[in-house]
């Protein structure tokens, strides 16, 4: 195996050679207290350790992970300090608070330090104990918080200005040391597994934007005293990569039901209130004051725009000391149920996480999906198609909506604004599935199934797992799992369609190749697929015969029934040209 990569390592002028046995491991540095181990054991993501693994341990909800981290980061606190801090001396003193439970380091615009105490009463001992800085040339505005500053009286005794901590990475991989170890992989399944592990957001990071949405709570508190900042999307289920934005939903329930459960006898009292029209109404006012709010008060709150005429109302801003790009919402808890479903698919199986990040890392080399809005495909609408293909399986490796909906209980009843949002959300009352397929089977065959779909007429939908005809001329038409009259994928433009269409062609050929010819002098599996699209392109033309026409023969051999696919329907399919 380590023989394919030589041309690899020639062209990328990569470090040391070692053989498969000697492959490196790649871990971030942190300096995690004495109960580090114990806690990445309790909170990592759910899965098993290998594809369809059936994992015995009891899986948590995903309320009680969102609960649990709440709990973690109101006793926890954002730490600014000098290049010249010593350790020891920096845990000492925080130590008077209360004791630590955990603690890292990393870099953002300077150097932080997020540290977990194992009681909130140190948080308050620290908070009170701090003191508003006065500055000869500024004014300051006396805004206290979580994020301090942690200053030295003598900082020239304390050595160099290099910082003398180990850190914590917050960032993926550069592409060559991805290479370095998809070449080191000793299979397509590792491959998958290993960028996974790569790409995925570590404990730490984890932390940090729960810490993020609670600092952000404390400032939204003034108004809202009740109110709740909640993380959802990527950071939250499962799918979220280093250096993902972080999505926050200011959740004003809590004010709601504490107004409504104290009625006594006959009479009652009611908060006086202001009111408007509408509820969107409502929203925009209320995030047009917290934007202003961060603005002018929040630490470390730059860049803030307020978007409030968008379909979804939200303030966009940057938060320095974290490095996050940060979209606040509210009056959206559709998307928070949407955060909870995909954690539930991303748990139930280790293959699924594997394959959805793979794909979409290989969408994003190819300019397939973009962080400008555009007519590109989302990494929400990938996601989709991949568990959408996993239903498909025979036997299926996902559940469908619709199934998932048929086992809950009573408990798990949910509409939002007339949508049935309902399904099971206890994990463990899952079945698991019997499906025993290999990452490189699934991605081998995701290509050729979405290469060939007929994506002029058909319409993916995860709540029934079946292709149904178009409700629209939408050239990708995805259904929203909840709001079941949008098409999740209308801004895709036709072009963009057949962009991916032609490229999973181009990769599902890739990958047969694979299995057949030599890889001595060039990138293989995994890797093959993720060079630049000029650099496939390239090196199929230097073969005997041109790609299109190699594409073209082989489909055509298929199409006359001599390869032979499993389809989840009737356990077998061909593939026919895309339309």
């Amino acid at each position: 195996m380590a023989a394919r990569g030589v041309g690899l390592l020639t062209r990328l002028s990569l470090c040391s050679r070692r053989s498969p046995a000697q492959r490196p491991v790649f871990r971030p540095s942190s300096s995690a207290g004495p109960a580090a181990v114990e806690l990445r054991g309790e909170e990592q993501p759910p899965g098993g350790e290998g594809p369809g693994t059936d994992d015995k341990t009891p899986k948590k909800r995903f309320s009680e992970v969102q609960k649990e981290r709440r709990e973690q980061a109101q006793r926890t606190v954002l730490i600014h300090c000098s290049n010249k801090i010593n350790e020891r001396k920096f845990l000492n003193y925080l130590s008077q608070h209360g004791p630590i439970k955990n603690h890292f380091f990393y870099e953002s615009f300077g150097l932080y330090a997020l540290v977990e105490f194992c009681q909130k009463d140190a948080v308050d001992s620290l908070w009170n104990r701090s003191q508003t800085p006065s500055l000869s040339t500024e004014a300051v505005i006396p805004f206290r918080s979580r994020f301090f500053s942690f200053k030295l009286r003598n900082p020239s005794g304390q050595g160099s200005g290099q910082p003398c901590v180990k850190m914590s990475n917050q960032l993926p991989p550069k592409s060559r040391k991805l290479f370095d170890i998809l070449y080191y992989a000793e299979s397509v399944d590792d491959q998958l597994n290993s960028l996974l592990k790569e790409f995925e957001l570590t404990e730490e990071n984890t932390k940090l934007r729960y810490l993020t949405c609670s600092l952000i709570e404390d400032i939204a508190a003034a108004y809202f005293p009740d109110c709740t900042v909640r993380p959802f999307g990527s950071s939250v289920n499962t799918f979220g990569k280093l250096g993902c934005d972080l999505d926050m939903f200011l959740d004003l329930d809590g004010f709601k039901t504490q107004t409504t459960n104290k009625n006594i006898g006959n009479f009652w009292m009611e908060f006086q209130v202001k009111s408007v029209p509408s509820e969107r109404i409502a929203t925009q006012k209320i995030l047009s004051v917290i934007g202003e709010c961060l603005d002018h008060f929040g630490p470390g709150c730059v860049g803030v725009q307020k978007i409030l005429n968008a379909r979804c109302p939200l303030v966009r801003f940057s938060h320095q000391p974290s490095g996050f790009q940060c979209d606040l919402t509210t009056n959206n808890r559709i998307a928070l149920k949407s955060s909870e479903l995909l954690y539930i698919y991303g748990a139930l199986d280790s293959r699924v996480r594997a394959l959805v990040f793979s794909i979409r890392h290989w969408a994003r080399t190819h300019s397939l999906t973009s962080n400008i809005p555009g007519a590109w495909i989302t990494n929400f609408s990938l996601t989709m198609m991949v568990i959408f293909f996993l239903q498909r399986r025979s036997p299926p490796i996902l559940p469908t909506l619709d199934s998932l909906k048929s086992l809950a209980g009573t408990e798990d009843k949910c509409v939002i604004e007339g949508n049935n949002c309902t399904f099971l959300s206890d994990l463990n009352k899952i079945k698991p599935s019997g499906n025993t397929e290999t990452l490189e089977l699934l991605l081998k065959e995701f290509f050729e199934y979405f290469g060939n779909f007929a994506f002029n007429k058909n319409s993916i939908n995860i709540r029934q797992g079946k292709e149904q005809n178009k409700p629209d001329s939408s050239p990708l038409y995805i259904e929203n799992p909840f709001e079941t009259s949008l098409n999740i994928s209308k801004n895709v433009s036709q072009g963009q369609v057949q962009r991916f269409v032609d490229m999973a062609r181009e990769s599902a050929w890739i990958l047969d190749q694979d299995n057949r010819v030599s890889s001595e002098d060039r990138p293989w599996g995994l890797a093959a697929l993720l060079m630049p699209s000029t650099n496939i392109k390239s090196r199929k033309r230097s073969k005997s015969k041109p790609a299109s026409e190699r594409v073209r023969s082989l489909l055509e051999s298929i199409k006359q029934g001599n390869t032979v696919v499993p389809d989840s329907t009737d356990g077998k399919r061909t593939m026919g040209t895309q339309t």
